[in-house]
């Protein structure tokens, strides 16, 4: 009989006494990434490479830290990475649509700002008493003086040379007239009429004389105006250039560096002295009704303000965004309008930044399934980092839809590392069907789910266990506490040599026994509240596995724990219903009979079966054949199924419970039913490994126990997972007190031979098996059945 697994086998216990401590409290918390080198080799590579295209994918599944973890090691590199600039948009005094954008060191955004503001509220207050000084209204009035002199000298002459040919010169709303005079009488209208054809007519030659003077004379004073015009408004210019051209040169002394800035500056300087007026009392609205809100009274003075959108000044290092929600705008900003009389209008002052301008000269950290499902802002993201520029617009003008005229601003550079985090599946599937992603995203970063069981990294996670103490104010864990903690870990981990890195579940369970130690008023988190908090987890989880258990306990779900049947045994399936799996016993029955039909699976008759349960049923047949049918065909006809089962079947890890039954039935062998089986088989029947081992021991385990332990009862399992067994105390108290047994098998012989108590035998020198073993019963079993066979063959030929 084969060795079986003693308690040391089942489990590994870690020695507080290695831990270096009592309790957490004496510990450091830990610093850096834990147990992901191979991520962390990657990420340090990423990050420090400037080429283009080596952007990162963290691969990982969610509770492995991976969010939390990057974002330290990334912000810790960003502090030894240079401020990047601060970023402004300006009004494009060409052409308003296409606000300009101005790159300033970092922290100068805000002085560059507010020494505009001022700049701009000097002019505003400066120029109005410039325009109010004695000195200017003398020159001013003595232009426009002189100017009405002239004028009223012209229209003077004018009217006397009018009188000397008997006109004078009437001045109405409409116009200036000519009306003739007789003896120093006005005529009218009808007295004209009266006149003689011969006066009438000398009367009209003489006014179309006086009319050509008058015309000539009007287009002198009309020149006068203007020139008058032109003169006020060089004044104007002259006086507004003298008043703010050392408030000019004040503030580009700040700025003799930033050729943007100073451009800026002087498109202000041309725009004051042309639209001078705004700044001169009772200019600004003289042509125009009364303001009413107090936005529209500043508004002829918005065009000069800065619009920073990206302020640096506060700063250490390089930037870090961590963006969850990667929307088209939270990306690459938007432009606001706002509601004026019922009309949407928007301006350069309104356009507001995204993430990526943030984080533009740094890191910007997402969720690819986030922005994957956001419109636009993957394609959008591609784009700004091929073409190296960040682009302001509205989504409708991607999609290509007519809008109305809108702001363009200014493309701004961009110098960005893109890090984004995500299941592996999000990696394989835009590596396979994006080109770009190729190209953009050539370093991966994976985050394994478990690291090595050794002293280092223990120490480490009794660090990691501090943080998490510290971090979400917790009671500190005493030693004998951080040991079940890695016992725990080790657990999800599925590997005694090997502690978990789903540190979310761990810091989960840390955080309900606080809960627990907190009720008992202990200093400490003791070993006792993390069990509790580990039990407390389960039992909120598993009432369906409790009412399977009733089933089987009752006999609705039929399941043998004692005695021998003949083509019966117990397999060992997962059942995982989201935060909980557990392991459920079933009942594989095989029947076998003569025929052509080989190994029919019932399950994959009525589709129930998955495409990797039929494999393994398949495999079967490969097996059989090789082992007992190389010299003669193999004529059987046999049915395997699970009883009981009414959904889908799925996985090969029953296969070696399939092919236990079948062997069963065609040696006329009775198995133990006390027994329960797992593990896949390949043709050569070896035992293969399987996942959730531990559930699965636990759920036969658990039945047994319901039934009543017997001393006999246990699991026969593959030998390649000895390496994966963290079982609970109550199965190794079981175990070590012989009332619960655990096999390892490296092929399916040997489980035969557990499963019956009959050797299995080896071939002779003639190839032969020993009579009595039960290979010699399989074999002679299908002789027997081919030799029948054929005679009923032979017989039907007769006929």
């Amino acid at each position: 009989m084969l060795k079986e697994l003693s308690v040391n086998d089942l489990k590994v216990i870690l020695d507080s006494k290695k831990l270096d401590c009592k309790s957490t409290d004496e510990l450091s918390p830990l610093e850096g990434i834990i147990g992901q080198d191979r991520a962390v080799k990657a990420l340090r590579f990423g990050l420090n490479i400037d080429n283009g295209g080596f952007n990162i994918f963290v691969s990982g599944y969610s509770g492995t830290g991976r969010t939390t973890s990057v974002k330290e090691f990334v912000e810790e590199i960003a502090k030894s990475k240079p401020v990047p600039s601060d970023w402004c948009y300006v009004n494009n005094f060409r052409d308003s649509y296409q606000p300009v954008a101005i790159e300033l060191p970092a922290g100068r955004g805000k002085i560059f700002q507010d020494d505009i503001k001022n700049f701009v509220d000097s002019i505003k207050t400066v120029l109005p008493k410039t325009f109010e000084s004695k000195d200017y209204t003398e020159k001013r009035d003595a232009m426009i003086k002189s100017a009405e002199n002239i004028k009223q000298k012209l229209l003077n002459d004018l009217n006397s040379r009018a009188q000397a040919q008997g006109f004078i010169l009437k001045t109405t709303q409409i116009g200036v007239f000519i009306v003739p005079v007789i003896n120093g009488k006005v005529l009218n209208e009808q007295e004209f009429l009266k006149l003689e054809q011969k006066v009438k007519d000398d009367i009209q030659k003489r006014r179309e004389a006086v009319n050509d003077d008058l015309k000539k004379t009007m287009e002198t004073v009309r020149e006068r105006d203007k020139s008058l015009n032109e003169n006020l408004k060089k004044l104007n210019h002259d006086v507004a250039l003298f008043t703010i051209e050392k408030y000019i040169s004040d503030i580009k002394s700040g700025y003799q560096d930033i050729s943007e800035a100073l451009g800026f500056i002087d498109e202000i300087k041309k725009d004051i002295l042309k639209n001078v007026g705004i700044f001169i009392p009772g200019q600004l609205n003289a042509n125009a009704p009364q303001a009413i809100f107090p936005w529209m009274r500043e508004s002829p003075f918005k065009k000069y303000e800065v619009n920073l959108i990206v302020d640096n000044s506060e700063l250490k290092g390089a930037p870090v965004i961590i963006e969850q929600n990667p929307t088209y705008q939270n990306l690459f900003g938007r432009i606001e309008k706002e509601a004026q009389f019922g009309v949407l209008t928007t301006d350069f002052t309104m356009i507001r930044s995204g993430a990526i301008h943030k984080a533009n000269g740094g890191f910007i950290v997402m969720p690819v399934e986030e922005l994957l499902k956001n419109f636009f802002s993957w394609d959008s993201l591609k784009m700004s980092l091929i073409n190296k520029k960040i682009v302001i617009e509205e989504a409708s003008e991607k999609l290509g839809y007519m809008s109305t005229k809108g702001l363009k601003p200014q493309p701004i550079p961009i110098n960005i590392k893109v890090i984004i985090i995500g299941n592996p599946l999000y990696y394989n599937l835009l590596f396979a069907l994006d080109d770009d992603f190729r190209k953009l995203f050539k370093i991966k970063a994976d985050f394994d789910l478990s690291m090595e069981r050794n002293d280092e990294n223990l120490k480490k996670y009794a660090r990691f266990i501090c943080t998490v103490c510290e971090k979400d104010k917790l009671k500190h864990l005493a030693a004998e506490a951080v040991s079940k903690v890695v016992e725990y870990s080790s657990r999800l981990a599925e590997n005694k040599n090997k502690v978990s890195t789903r540190f979310s579940d761990i810091s989960d369970i840390i955080a309900e026994a606080n809960y627990y130690a907190i009720n008992e008023g202990s200093k400490y988190i003791k070993a006792s509240h993390i069990k509790t908090a580990i039990d407390e987890k389960i039992f909120r989880s598993n009432l369906v596995a409790e009412k399977i258990k009733d089933y089987i306990s009752d006999d609705t779900i039929l399941i043998d724990t004692e005695g021998d049947k003949t083509g019966q045994v117990n397999g060992l399936s997962i059942m995982s219903l989201g935060d909980y799996s557990f392991g459920r016993p079933s009942r594989v029955t095989a029947s076998v009979g003569m025929g052509r039909e080989g190994i029919m699976d019932i399950e994959r008759e009525t589709k129930l079966g998955g495409p990797i349960h039929t494999k393994g049923v398949l495999i079967l047949g490969g097996y059989i054949a090789e082992k007992y049918s190389s010299d003669k065909p193999l004529n059987i006809s046999a049915r395997i199924v699970f009883e009981q089962s009414y959904g889908e079947i799925e996985g090969d890890s029953a296969s070696s419970a399939e092919l236990y039954a079948l062997l069963s039935a065609l040696s006329g062998m009775p198995l133990g039913q006390n027994f329960a089986v797992t593990g896949s088989v390949n043709q050569k029947g070896q035992v293969q490994s399987i996942g959730g081992v531990n559930e699965k021991i636990e759920g036969f385990f658990d039945i047994c126990s319901i039934k009543g332990l017997n001393g006999s009862q246990g699991v026969i399992i593959p030998s390649s997972n000895i390496k994966n067994l963290m079982l609970k105390d109550e199965v190794l108290e079981a175990v070590d007190k012989k009332k619960f047994h655990i096999y390892p098998v490296e092929n399916i012989e040997e489980g035969m031979e557990i499963l019956t108590g009959i050797e299995a035998g080896k071939p002779g020198a003639d190839g032969k098996y020993k009579e009595g073993t039960l290979n010699y019963m399989i074999i002679k079993k299908l002789t027997e059945m081919a030799e029948k066979l054929k005679k009923l063959s032979e017989k039907s030929d007769d006929k």
